[in-house]
């Protein structure tokens, strides 16, 4: 049979995977500015025999690493999305990125509950002011940090799926976002230290991130878990291909399945049993006329078949 009369059948798997996104090039930007903030604040620190800013320093460096896991994930997806090993392209390792970096959150969330519980038992001193320089530095940083990335892994735009985020993007700016809160929490504790003499707030405070930190890592654990594990779309959009398939008369859907292979990007297997049995072709435009569905296979079965 000749290849281009194929042609219309055939299609690629990278489902625009190929493409580089929108939050690659700020993830890398990122971590420059992060690492650079990083040897500044570890140089700083041994120079001066400052421990607040060595300390800060190496935070800033766990924090560069989970930020190059993301990064690493937005290039392998991209290097690999023509690659046969991936039945479904590599959108999946957005998804595998963001949920690396939801652990880490977490990771880092029980590291501060744990640190901030001990010093809440036994209080060390605080050099204020020196401590609060360091802050002070670090929300610059990751405040620049949280506008470059942006909070813009879009949400759905049709309403029937919640899986259009780009996780590795949301990652990533969870991890500077609950670096800038922190920043913003010991600030005010440090003031609050300096000047009424309340050190235990400092602690109180890394608590309170904490607990904000992990809520937020949970989240975002939520909805990656999901699509690695071919979560079923929600019910509003299995309810729509239903109903628009049984719309047709005599038609009725035996085996329905639709999830997420790539950010915004869905597959769908549907089983029809129909009394008077039309062609693939016309049930697939008539599901893609009520849905985006990127990679779609349909069965026929006509009724009264064995």
């Amino acid at each position: 049979m000749q290849e281009e009369k194929l042609e219309r059948w055939s299609h690629s798997h990278s489902f625009g995977q190929d493409h580089k996104r929108a939050g690659e090039s700020r993830t890398f930007l990122v971590i420059a500015l992060t690492c650079s903030m990083m040897l500044i604040e570890i140089t700083a620190g041994i120079l001066f025999g400052s421990m607040a800013l060595l300390a800060d320093g190496l935070h800033m460096g766990s924090h560069a690493v989970a930020l190059g896991i993301n990064a690493f994930a937005y290039v392998y997806a991209r290097k690999h999305a023509h690659s046969s090993r991936y039945s479904f392209g590599t959108g999946k390792v957005n998804t595998l990125g963001g949920y690396t970096g939801a652990v880490l959150l977490a990771v880092f969330a029980g590291i501060m509950a744990f640190e901030s519980v001990l010093r809440l038992i036994n209080p060390v001193s605080i050099a204020f002011n020196q401590a609060i320089i360091v802050a002070v530095l670090g929300l610059v940083v990751n405040g620049v940090s949280v506008f470059i990335l942006g909070d813009n892994h879009s949400h759905d735009h049709d309403g029937h799926d919640h899986h259009h985020h780009d996780h590795n993007l949301k990652s990533a700016y969870l991890h500077v976002l609950a670096d800038a809160l922190t920043s913003l929490l010991a600030i005010f504790a440090l003031l609050i230290g300096k000047y009424f003499g309340a050190i235990w707030m400092d602690p109180l405070m890394g608590i309170v991130g904490a607990v904000l930190v992990a809520r937020w890592s949970l989240g975002l654990l939520r909805s990656t878990t999901g699509i690695l594990l071919d979560e079923q779309a929600n019910d509003a959009m299995l309810d729509a291909a239903r109903s628009r398939i049984e719309r047709e008369p005599e038609c009725k859907v035996v085996d329905l399945h639709i999830w997420t292979v790539a950010p915004g990007v869905h597959s769908a297997i549907v089983s029809i049993v129909a009394a008077e049995a039309r062609e693939p072709e016309y049930y697939k435009a008539a599901l893609r006329e009520e849905l985006k569905l990127d990679h779609l296979t349909v069965e026929v079965l006509r009724l009264g078949d064995s």
